[in-house]
């Protein structure tokens, strides 16, 4: 399998709350709910497309508990959802070192060495592994090298405070782009690829002189 981190982040990075206002208050949070005024058919279908072609999932805890409590008993038919359909159907998997006993089946929680299993699961499996937000999870899955590609789609929109995809210090990444496209209401769709560091060097300006 391939490990896709799928991410919704606003132009200044933030990833915290998207789903609503009540949706992720902590550390004082207030301005959730800002991606669903601007989601359009396009963005739509994309995701449709990136849940309905995962062969698993995998969590961070947290996320994990949202998406329970809003994609699985939450939803009163969830095969009427293409999203709500695959992540009912496929296999889940979460990180975690407390949650013993998930309700949402089929549910795995993985605990130990992770990358250990992470990398079990990537070399016995087909398609996609596909980690959708999961903070904590993809800073981790991206420092120590586990993740194949980095699907990120930029909301309009600049919040000014909350949680961000990237920490003000952390390692560097270098990333290749595969493909960017956006939507009519303005949201860009850009997956990457990680190529190890950047490389760093001096700005040169140039121009013809003749």
């Amino acid at each position: 399998m391939e490990l896709k981190i799928t991410m919704n982040v606003t132009v200044d990075g933030v990833m915290q709350g998207l789903g609503g206002p009540d949706e992720d208050r902590r550390g004082g949070f207030e301005r959730g709910g800002w991606a669903g005024p601007l989601l359009d058919p396009e963005s739509r279908n994309y995701l449709d497309g990136v849940y309905g072609k995962a062969a698993a999932f995998l969590f961070g805890r947290w996320t994990y508990e949202v998406f329970a409590g809003s994609w699985g008993s939450g939803m009163s038919d969830p095969a009427e959802d293409p999203v709500a359909a695959a992540l009912n159907k496929r296999p889940k998997y979460v990180v975690s070192s407390k949650l013993s006993n998930p309700q949402w089946e089929p549910t795995t929680v993985l605990t130990g060495d992770i990358a250990s299993q992470i990398r079990k699961l990537k070399k016995e499996g087909g398609g996609d592994l596909v980690v959708p937000g999961s903070l904590t999870l993809a800073r981790w899955l991206l420092a120590n090298d586990l993740v194949d590609q980095l699907d990120l789609t930029v909301y309009p929109v600049v919040i000014g405070q909350g949680k961000r995809l990237f920490p003000q210090a952390g390692p560097d990444y270098r990333l290749e782009l595969l493909e960017s496209s956006a939507t009519s209401r303005g949201l860009v769709i850009q997956k990457y690829r990680p190529a190890g560091r950047p490389e760093y060097g001096v700005a040169a300006a140039t121009w013809d002189e003749t």
